[in-house]
């Protein structure tokens, strides 16, 4: 719907209507607050965030209808107020999780700060270079999803309704996962699980084929489509039925482990093998892609960067009349006077919140606090203009954080702050600017559909930012939950002998372990059965980084045998939510200022990363697929399936002008955005269930394993069932 020049909104500027009112910021928040959660669950999990602002418009428009009268500006409202909660958690979860991969905490209050600071830089900074790429360049930069969600709203306003789809993806999707879901019913198994084993030679041994049959992943594959979510099953294969089984065959003869492992290879099932082998090398495949996609786009971001301050300079001193409605945006007091608090906060916050291990003088913060701003402003720029020509989700943020990261590193190298206190504090300064560049772009998608509508530009910055304080506290929350609620205590196959007056290099004592009471997992996958620990203080908790006795994470020494006897796997970074990019970060900050990385596996994933580009395959998908667990990518390839076979029964019998293929706003999009909604939030209900067990030491009711229907072919099934009721309702046409 890109307009000619000489364009006109579909409110004149002349017209007023309801816009800013209570009820609009109201739902928004909830909304904020409903998809920041769900946002952080999904992208977690499938290492991919997919846009809110469309599902967000669509569910507005019935909500606020079923209130009474609403206007087109307030649904706008509404959807502005809730996507910062997406494009706040999408930089969030690309950068905070290294925190856990370099042995620190998530805490609260800082994931709170980093959000907030970053969220309000990208709408400040976005303020007064709206005028410049949303209306001097309305026919040059289209901003896709901004557009679309434009065509919703002013559908809408018509009278179009597609709300029934989304809810009936959300409630067929909620009522499988309910079942499907192994913290809550648990009907049939969450994952069917394949180990192959084949003959003498043991054909194969060390790789498994599963899926995690969720209705997030499903609804995931559909929206990004067949040719990328096959490219990230490649990746998926190529790690689990040839590398894992690879390293297996090789290795299995070794009376010794081989390094970074720290138990035999033989002794290994295929998630040892995955988190041992596999995810160092798939760490270096994302990071060597990152770096590979941040070359290609170096021409656009210098370009786009060049051309914004060429236009800044060139502003003339238009005289002080009083603006339009529709070209009215928040005064420049705002943006300078809001820009200096954030840097007068932020010093504040490193000079008295610093991370432990890492102080550093007053002058130092403050050089910390500008070069976070010096960076937030220069990718803010680079990343409104970008997603104006490819979107949001083909946006490399990924790579600008990467620079930010690489430059700040440097720094700190030359100035021998090299502890890895400091890789924190480098996450720090990297994260802020990342979030910053993820909502600046989402907010210029947003200021893009405001004006093909007419809205009022200066309400829709302050929805804005209102929609940034309210999600930071669900986005926060569910981080923590995530990492709690999905974390495992697993018994070493081997106890490892150690001596607390004698640890070895990268291996730091923290004290007594806190808890009383944990469940030990078996490391057989077969073995299903848990061990209760009632008297777990007795522990000491170590914690192991870039050590080349113990694989990185943390550890519960028993004093009283002298062994580490258990292994505490956090549940960010294990194979339920692997967040490839919190870990392609980490591997970035290590490799410049620790070293300490097994580079044999790195640099395999560099040269597969390689051969992948010179086959003209972009390699970040593939990298992405190869680090993930081949759980993860199959069953969002059954998503992509589905499209594609939609988008081949929706071509039949019609000519080359007839076919329209899907659409952002078709059907089938929009019930698998309910899918996607669905598995976040019945996927998060079940971790609060898992914390609440932990916490009263009292178990939910659930289907008995030995129930009938407790077998993989059950959940294939399901899983079949589900994908055919997408296949279904993304043919059946909306009602008008």
């Amino acid at each position: 719907m890109a307009a000619p020049t000489g364009f006109k909104p579909f409110v004149p500027a002349t017209e007023t209507r309801p816009e800013l009112t209570a009820r609009a910021l109201i739902l928004g928040a909830i909304f904020g607050v409903l998809f920041g959660a769900v946002t952080v669950y999904v992208g977690l999990r499938a290492g991919l965030t997919v846009a809110a602002s469309i599902p967000i418009s669509v569910l507005s428009i019935s909500i606020l209808r079923a209130f009474g009268k609403s206007s087109i500006f307030e649904n706008n409202i509404v959807q502005s107020t809730g996507n910062a909660g997406q494009s706040i958690a999408s930089g969030v979860i690309f950068t905070l999780p290294a925190l856990i991969f370099l042995g620190f905490d998530l805490e609260a209050s800082r994931i709170f700060a980093l959000a907030l600071f970053g969220g309000w830089l990208g709408v400040l900074f976005m303020i007064p270079l709206r005028r410049q790429l949303i209306v001097d360049e309305h026919d040059t930069l289209i901003y896709p999803e901004g557009t679309a969600c434009a065509d919703v709203l002013i559908a809408g306003e018509r009278g179009g309704s597609f709300a029934s789809r989304v809810f009936l993806g959300l409630g067929l999707g909620g009522i499988y996962t309910l079942f499907q879901n192994d913290n809550l019913f648990a009907l049939w198994p969450s994952q069917p699980d394949y180990q192959p084993d084949f003959g003498v030679q043991r054909l194969l041994k060390g790789s498994a084929i599963r899926a995690d049959c969720t209705p997030e992943y499903l609804g995931v594959g559909y929206i990004i489509g067949l040719r990328v979510s096959a490219v990230m099953l490649a990746g998926g294969i190529f790690s689990w039925l040839v590398l894992m089984p690879a390293i297996y065959f090789f290795g299995s003869h070794l009376s010794t482990p081989l390094y970074p492992g720290t138990v035999l290879v033989k002794d290994m099932s295929p998630s040892d093998l995955w988190r041992t082998y596999v995810r160092p090398m798939g760490a270096g495949a994302v990071a060597a892609a990152g770096l590979i996609t941040l070359l290609r786009t170096a021409p656009t971001i210098f370009g786009a960067l060049a051309q914004g301050l060429r236009s800044m300079g060139n502003k003339s001193g238009a005289a002080k009349t009083r603006p339009s409605r529709i070209e009215h945006d928040l005064p420049p007091s705002v943006v300078f006077g809001g820009s200096l608090l954030l840097v007068l906060l932020m010093f504040l916050f490193l000079e008295f919140k610093p991370i432990p291990g890492a102080q550093v003088g007053a002058l130092a913060n403050l050089a910390a606090a500008l070069l976070v701003v010096v960076f937030g402003f220069l990718f803010v720029t680079v990343s409104a203009r970008i997603v104006g020509i490819v979107g949001s989700s083909a946006s490399p943020v990924s790579g600008m954080t990467i620079a930010t990261l690489m430059a700040t590193a440097a720094i700190f190298l030359v100035k021998g702050w090299t502890a890895p206190a400091f890789g924190a504090l480098a996450i720090t300064i990297g994260g802020v600017v990342c979030i910053a560049a993820s909502n600046a772009g989402d907010t210029s998608q947003d200021l893009k559909t405001g004006y093909l509508i007419g809205a009022t530009p200066w309400k829709q910055q302050l929805a804005i930012m209102v929609g940034v304080i309210v999600s930071i506290f669900s986005i926060g929350a569910t981080l923590n939950a995530m990492n709690n609620g999905l974390e495992q205590f697993q018994r070493m196959q081997k106890p490892v002998v150690f001596s607390l007056d004698q640890l070895p290099d990268g291996v730091q004592n923290e004290g007594q372990f806190k808890r009383e009471h944990i469940s030990l997992t078996s490391h057989s996958a077969e073995n299903h059965a848990k061990e209760e620990v009632s008297n777990a203080n007795q522990f000491v908790l170590l914690n192991a980084i870039g050590s080349t006795t113990l694989d990185d994470g943390k550890y519960l020494y028993n004093p009283a045998t002298h062994e580490i006897e258990v292994q505490w796997i956090q549940g960010i970074g294990s194979e339920k939510a692997a967040a490839p990019q919190g870990r392609l970060m980490a591997t970035v900050i290590n490799g410049i200022l620790s070293r300490k990385l097994p580079w044999a596996l790195v640099l395999l994933g560099v040269a597969i990363v390689i051969v992948v580009e010179m086959l003209g395959i972009r390699s970040l998908t593939f990298a992405v697929g190869a680090y993930l667990s081949i759980a993860t990518t199959l069953a969002i390839f059954v998503g992509g399936v589905m499209r594609w076979m939609v988008d081949r029964a929706m071509a039949k019998g019609r000519s080359a002008e007839e076919i329209t293929l899907e659409s952002e706003v078709s059907p089938g999009s929009l019930y698998a955005s309910g899918l996607i909604a669905a598995g976040g939030i019945v996927g998060l209900i079940g971790v609060v269930v898992k914390l609440y067990e932990a916490a009263t030491e009292r178990s939910i009711w659930r289907f008995s394993e030995h129930n009938p229907l407790h077998h993989d072919w059950v959940s294939v099934l399901m899983f079949a069932l589900l994908a055919f009721s997408l296949y279904y309702f993304a043919r059946k046409p909306l009602e008008s």
